[in-house]
C-alpha cells in the first residue's frame, strides 16, 4: 500500500525534510503547499496582475494557492499539519479543518504550548505529535504494524 501523505503548515523550519528524510525506504509519496514564502504570496499578482489593494493582492494569492492545496489535501491519505512556534498559522488551522471535513486521517504536529489554543484542532486529529520523528513512526507503524525499536 502506497501512503500519499500532505504536508501542511509552517514553512520556517526544516520539518518536511526531517519527515521526508526518515521516511526513506516507506512506501510513502509527499506533496505540500508552496514552501517560497514569497511565490506563494506573490503568485496572483504575478499570474493575473497587480492590484492596488494588499487585501486584493493577498487574495489574489491565497485563491491560486488554494487550487493547489485543495487538490493535494483531497489526495491525500493522511494530512500532516505543523504549527510551528514563530508564527500563527492560520492557513494550517484552515487546512486542518479541511481535512477533517473531508474525512481524511489527520495529524498535528506542534509544541506542548500550543495544545490549549489548538484544542479544537487536535481533537479532530487522530494523533498529536510533538518531533517530526513521531510522524514518521506513525507512518511506519501504519504500513509495516512494527513498533519502534529501543
Amino acid at each position: 500500500m502506497t501512503l500519499k501523505v500532505y504536508l501542511s503548515g509552517e514553512i520556517h523550519t526544516d520539518w518536511r525534510e526531517q519527515i521526508i528524510a526518515g521516511a526513506e525506504g516507506l512506501d510513502v509519496t509527499f506533496s505540500a503547499p508552496v514552501t517560497d514564502h514569497d511565490a506563494s504570496d506573490d503568485c496572483g499578482v504575478a499570474i493575473l496582475g497587480p492590484e492596488d489593494s494588499k487585501f486584493w493582492h493577498d487574495r489574489k494569492g491565497a485563491q491560486i494557492n488554494a487550487i493547489r492545496t485543495r487538490k493535494e489535501i483531497a489526495d491525500a491519505d493522511i494530512v500532516v499539519v505543523r504549527f510551528g512556534e514563530k508564527y500563527r498559522q492560520w492557513n494550517a488551522a484552515f487546512d486542518a479543518g479541511y481535512a477533517a471535513a473531508l474525512g481524511k486521517a489527520l495529524i498535528t504536529l506542534h509544541p506542548p504550548e500550543h495544545d490549549h489554543p489548538l484544542k479544537e484542532v487536535d481533537a479532530a486529529a487522530l494523533a498529536v505529535a510533538r518531533e517530526p520523528a513521531q510522524v514518521v513512526e506513525i507512518l511506519r507503524y501504519t504500513l509495516t504494524g512494527r513498533l519502534p525499536e529501543g
